[in-house]
């Protein structure tokens, strides 16, 4: 079947469902989905009938179903996979096999076998894979990278993503290994790698150690209230790390620190990216996510021969990169040239969080989250 539907065509919308309506799909794409011209929401799909109904009948969405096989053939254009993390590959797969092109919420899969299983299911259906990790379209990242290309070759990259209290999910998915694939350095770093990897250009990480702590994640004063998750179970003790740190060395000889924290002693949430060139450094001052505990406006500054300047950046609403991502994304489905990038950019962030968790904890075997034929309920 073709990857490029006729309903991509610039003179009719995108005719898309969303499958999955935990936070993530119910409060980030749905709304954005059912506000864009360039969309049309033709159905949901969640296991939960309440949770699907309200989602319905809030945007006038005409179809709702409990799960992606039974959303018919030619239903939409455009599925827009927002289940929880352990369910992200395996049912993105399933639909891709049928020939729907989807669009995956980060992270893209959780292991390298995931990221196979994704590449395989895409050739062989023969629809296209698209991913959301919205920080790389923030405005202020894109003014980093433009100043980034000024800087001669890169040497480092540091990037940290610490929130003040803002584990989310207490007591759900989010905080079980088995059903999340891991931490904060699953969720805030697959962000944090998304946006610096590019600026390394191609080179392979040829090294990749970390460690990871817990002192936050069971800790209620650390959760993020901003969310309002409802339905979880507190007394669930988590067991993913909190916090995360890692030391990446690229082929050519460059270095990239991360750090992603969902719980500090912080008083702000923040996010940070120092690119340090051969002609001189970049720093971006910012916070990424919708947390209202955030730096008040980001920051970008450019240091050369001892003189740090201070540079103009756009002003934007929290929450414009994902606007901004869903503007491009008719073209990206419409464009051959968008066949396996998806694919290959995911095993190349996948391969350093796995190898960061294997720095971390050497000693624990192996988990396999690539269910095949895995429902999602």
């Amino acid at each position: 079947m073709t990857a490029v539907p006729p309903a991509a065509a610039p003179d009719r919308p995108v005719r898309v469902a969303v499958a999955g309506l935990g936070w993530a799909g119910r409060e980030i794409w749905l709304p954005r989905l059912a506000a864009h011209p360039a969309f049309e929401v033709t159905a949901l799909v969640d296991p939960q009938p309440a949770v699907r109904e309200r989602a319905r009948d809030t945007h006038a969405v005409p179809f709702a179903y409990a799960d992606v096989d039974d959303l018919p053939t030619g239903a939409a254009d455009l599925v827009v996979v927002a289940v929880p993390n352990h369910l992200h590959a395996t049912v993105a797969a399933r639909l891709l096999r049928r020939g729907v092109p989807v669009f995956l919420e980060k992270p893209v899969c959780l292991t390298s076998t995931e990221a196979e299983l994704l590449a395989d299911a895409e050739r062989a259906g023969g629809a296209v894979l698209l991913a959301g990790s919205a920080a790389r379209w923030r405005a202020d990242v894109g003014a980093l990278v433009e100043v980034a290309a000024e800087l001669g070759p890169i040497r480092h990259v540091d990037v940290a993503w610490v929130r003040a209290r803002g584990v989310p999910d207490a007591g759900g998915w989010f905080t079980r290994r088995d059903l999340s694939g891991g931490g904060a350095l699953v969720d805030l770093g697959w962000h944090l790698l998304d946006t610096v990897l590019p600026l390394l250009g191609t080179a392979p990480v040829t090294h990749a150690v970390g460690s990871v702590s817990d002192d936050f994640v069971n800790d209620d004063a650390a959760q993020a209230a901003w969310r309002g998750d409802a339905g979880t179970d507190a007394r669930v003790r988590g067991d993913v790390e909190d916090t995360a740190r890692g030391f990446l060395l690229t082929a050519d000889g460059a270095s990239v620190a991360v750090h992603a924290c969902w719980a500090s002693h912080e008083a702000r949430d923040r996010t940070t990216i120092t690119v340090q060139g051969a002609a001189g450094s970049a720093t971006l001052r910012c916070t990424f996510g919708f947390s209202p505990n955030r730096e008040p406006t980001p920051v970008l500054t450019r240091t050369r021969d001892g003189e740090t300047v201070r540079l103009p950046l756009p002003t934007e609403p929290i929450g414009a990169e994902y606007d901004r991502q869903l503007d491009a994304l008719p073209g990206l489905l419409a464009d051959p040239a968008s066949r396996g990038a998806a694919a290959a950019e995911a095993r190349r962030t996948i391969d350093v969080i796995e190898r960061i968790y294997h720095a971390a904890r050497p000693t624990e075997p192996e988990r396999e989250h690539a269910l095949a034929g895995h429902r999602d309920r």
